[in-house]
């Protein structure tokens, strides 16, 4: 009992000497507003939380990937973050709704162009060549893509590539397109690809136009009734599709064609609905779109939500 006196005098001792702060429970920020979005909104999605952050405070953390493995984190892992931004609307009820997410809101659009170097094989005869895709042929020329698994890049990629042989009168010409972007060519995410055209290792590289501008990479457009970035070439686009995995690696989905567009929503499993839901309303509102733009994204005008319930043009399949 002395010896366990003495011990508990002694602790009492050192925490007097440690001061008032030693004796005080420590001090916790807001929990920060966890944020996934796909890679290639990575630079104006961050800089649009850090000033959300700067005017209300409230922290924010940003992870990124691919949208179809932001799904799967989802669908397969049981995780979910409190605001969830993708590349492409219709994951949302093909893949999350009604389980996982309720409403959606379209906030931003894009376009699928050809970025390259000045350097890249053939750059000047690509940029006025009618036939363009000739050069992308040639051997030696390197062309990368995203992988259709994992990021609607890869997939609308395909998709862009159907409506080019459809667009040119040109039997054949998809096949040929992908033969000339081959396996070895292929990754992940969109994003990583302008990184291989930064540095050489490929001449060219079919991507999104905002991730073209953002690097500085020069960049063909493509025809609209090509490029999914036009509403009024809805119904040409609808005229291909592509079947790319679904909820469980069992399951796969067929996805048309459509404009392309953004969309984010407040998952039901949130931890921070309150704070999603805020974040949310500032990404889409004046000063988001403003931050947004800055940085080579086409944020709507006006932001449109999406009911759950909402016909789409997706087909699940097994």
């Amino acid at each position: 009992m002395l010896r366990r006196a003495r011990r508990a005098r002694h602790a009492l001792a050192l925490l007097a000497a440690a001061g008032p702060a030693a004796c005080a429970p420590a001090e916790r920020g807001p929990r920060p507003v966890v944020v996934w979005a796909a890679a290639s909104l990575t630079r104006p999605v961050r800089a649009a939380l850090d000033t959300f952050t700067a005017r209300t405070g409230h922290p924010t953390r940003l992870e990124t990937a691919a949208s179809l493995e932001l799904v799967r984190r989802m669908t397969e892992l049981g995780e979910a973050p409190d605001l969830l931004l993708l590349a492409d609307e219709a994951l949302f009820p093909a893949l999350l709704a009604p389980r996982h997410v309720g409403a959606y809101t379209r906030f931003a659009r894009n376009r699928i162009v050809v970025a390259y170097r000045p350097a890249s094989l053939g750059a000047v005869e690509f940029a006025r060549a009618d036939r363009w895709w000739e050069v992308l042929e040639r051997p030696g020329v390197e062309v990368g893509r995203a992988d259709p698994a994992t990021d609607p890049s890869g997939y609308r990629t395909l998709l862009a590539f159907a409506l080019a042989e459809r667009h040119y009168g040109a039997p054949g010409l998809a096949r040929r397109l992908l033969a000339a972007a081959p396996p070895r060519n292929v990754r992940p995410r969109e994003a990583d690809q302008i990184a291989l055209v930064e540095a050489g290792q490929l001449d060219y590289v079919w991507t999104y136009e905002n991730l073209a501008r953002q690097a500085g990479l020069a960049y063909r457009t493509l025809p609209n009734e090509v490029d999914l970035g036009s509403v009024a070439d809805s119904a040409a686009y609808a005229t291909a599709s592509v079947r790319v995995p679904g909820r469980t690696p069992r399951d796969s989905v067929t996805l048309r064609g459509a404009p392309i567009s953004y969309a984010l929503a407040v998952p039901r499993a949130a931890g921070d609905s309150a704070g999603g839901a805020a974040l949310a309303r500032f990404l889409v509102g004046p000063d988001g779109r403003r931050v947004l733009r800055a940085l080579a994204l086409d944020a709507l005008d006006s932001a449109v939500t999406v009911p759950s319930s909402a016909s789409t043009s997706t087909t699940p399949t097994r």
